[in-house]
């Protein structure tokens, strides 16, 4: 059993006292205006753009990213970073189009932007269900993949590194938006300087096994040795197009994903609504750049394991019940890093971790104090006391996650695949609803109840459609290839792409006949000199895009 030495529970210590130490300061510092919920859960007008960029990837990278992207290197190689460069080109759009049609509108919560839109009816139904995709997939899923890694790197019981995970995100979490968002500046640093460490390591590995030195030559040395391993598109006799088919990864379904994710996600948004929206556009492309450097850090040191595996090394780490299971990858390397970095690189997973979970715990209580108890429970609750039941929620959310966690078989599916495929059964309903409630002002409440609950239908129907039906006859034109048992399956990300295209012809004709039924609708207060950028963001822009554009010539 892997264990840390001392001076790595030192460093890991400090590492505690300085997150924990900084976040009582700032909480200190602001206590007297945490009566108020805008101020609590949006820390309205205090974050700074680099506090919004820094928080934005911290509240998005954590334990799925660590071990499922380094798992999925490990396995398919560099095109897996196409969620992390998309999320890039996705980022600008939401900085351009969605955060100034928030900030007009003054929408602090998801479900407040469908209360608004569409009715009362639409808002409750998707807040409950937000509520339980986020409880039961999203932290459970954060907080059991993290403790399984740190427990595979400490040797501490899982149980008890569940335990610490969340009492030190609660800690963190009960401060409030500001607390977690300065905090997050921190948390990046760990991650980043922690993660570039690993992959410094993992090269340096590489060029050693083949009697050479530097992260340049072992960097070579992987092209040379793992040429398969650097293709971003896939074709349809690759094994791994099922995961990622081919161009549908820039032009279709993956698109959707990032869309909806970054764009109509409480999670994410959170950081955004509570600045002005110039202040938002910098942070969130701040965290594109940002982005553009995650696959160094989340899938190189899955590909050098790989390369390492294939000359005979790691063949006892990397097995599981007599097979190789890639998702060891990641915590096999960091076992292998000197006493005193393993502490450091053990604080940088553990920052990933903590810096989710108290994001999602926080759009928790966000959205339950908010947009169901003060709309269902209590319509008269005081600003102090919709406070203190988000505190109370934030609580009750972790010990849920901690006790159910274990019995989700998230292990088994893969933590990566767990969070998708869940909720990518909503995403193209969900996404379809916001977009054509934001641009065109016909959409009716009816559509967007088709676009909800339909798009949830039709994902299962997809799903499962290959059991009864052969879908072999759309494999000449891509779109359907077979599985590890031979069944021809719709590859996930293209389905999420024909429901999205059926969401939105479903919804314009149901908005038609119901507008030409004389049904009116709540159209939000949208122009397009709404969409106008400063010259510094449209500069960085640009140099983001250009920068995606020569990587995926590159690495095409």
């Amino acid at each position: 059993m892997q264990t840390l030495a001392t001076q790595d529970y030192i460093v890991f210590l400090l590492y505690f006292i300085l997150i924990v130490g900084y976040g009582w300061w700032i909480y200190k510092r602001k206590q007297k205006e945490q009566t108020s919920t805008k101020d609590y859960f949006l820390a309205e007008g205090s974050l700074t753009w680099w506090a919004i960029g820094a928080s934005l990837i911290a509240s998005n990278i954590s334990a799925e990213q660590f071990i499922g992207m380094s798992g999925s290197g490990f396995k398919m190689g560099l095109a897996i970073a196409t969620y992390e460069w998309m999320a890039a080109f996705t980022l600008i759009l939401v900085a351009v189009f969605f955060i100034p049609v928030y900030a007009k509108n003054k929408i602090f919560t998801m479900p407040q932007f469908l209360n608004q839109r569409y009715n009362g009816k639409v808002a409750m139904i998707m807040a409950v269900f937000w509520l339980l995709l986020y409880v039961l997939v999203n932290l459970t899923s954060i907080l059991y993949l993290g403790a399984l890694a740190i427990s595979s790197i400490s040797g501490l019981n899982l149980t008890l590194c569940m335990i610490f995970l969340a009492i030190f995100a609660v800690m963190i979490t009960l401060g409030g938006m500001k607390v977690i968002g300065f905090t997050d500046v921190i948390q990046v640093f760990f991650l980043i300087l922690g993660g570039l460490v690993t992959t410094y390591l993992a090269l340096n590995l590489v060029a050693e096994k083949f009697g050479m030195t530097g992260i340049v030559n072992g960097f070579s040395l992987m092209r040379e040795h793992a040429n398969d391993h650097f293709h971003m598109i896939f074709d349809k006799s690759n094994p791994n197009f099922i995961d990622l088919p081919g161009l549908s990864v820039l032009i279709g379904g993956m698109l959707i994903i990032n869309l909806n994710y970054w764009g109509c996600n409480q999670y994410i948004t959170q950081r955004a609504l509570g600045a002005d929206v110039k202040t938002a556009r910098n942070g969130i492309l701040f965290a594109a750049f940002l982005k553009l450097l995650m696959p160094v850090i989340v899938v190189l040191p899955g590909i050098a394991a790989f390369v390492l595996y294939q000359k005979g090394g790691f063949q006892a780490e990397m097995l599981q019940d007599g097979s190789v299971n890639p998702d060891k990858a990641y915590p096999t390397l960091l076992n292998l890093l000197p006493t005193g970095l393993k502490g450091l690189s053990f604080a940088a997973l553990t920052a990933a971790i903590v810096a989710s979970l108290a994001g999602k715990a926080n759009s928790i209580a966000t959205i339950f104090s908010l947009d169901v108890y003060a709309k269902a429970i209590d319509k008269y609750a005081d600003e102090k006391k919709l406070v203190f039941i988000g505190k109370l929620t934030i609580i009750i959310s972790m010990i849920i996650a901690v006790i159910v966690a274990p019995f989700l078989g998230i292990d088994k599916k893969g933590g990566f695949q767990y969070i998708q495929e869940y909720t990518g059964f909503v995403s193209p309903g969900v996404f379809a609803m916001f977009i054509l409630g934001f641009f065109w002002k016909k959409t009716t409440p009816n559509a967007a109840l088709f676009a909800m609950i339909g798009g949830f239908l039709m994902s299962i129907i997809f799903k499962f459609m290959p059991e009864f039906v052969d879908l072999s006859f759309l494999h000449s034109a891509g779109f359907s290839v077979p599985n590890s048992v031979g069944i021809y399956e719709i590859p996930f990300v293209d389905r999420m792409g024909f429901v999205f295209a059926i969401c939105v012809i479903g919804m314009y004709f149901i908005s038609i006949y119901e507008t030409n039924k004389g049904i009116q609708t709540q159209g939000l207060e949208v122009d397009a000199s709404m969409f106008k950028t400063s010259t510094g963001f449209m500069i960085g822009s640009i140099i983001i895009i250009g920068i995606l554009a020569a990587l995926y010539t590159v690495f095409w």
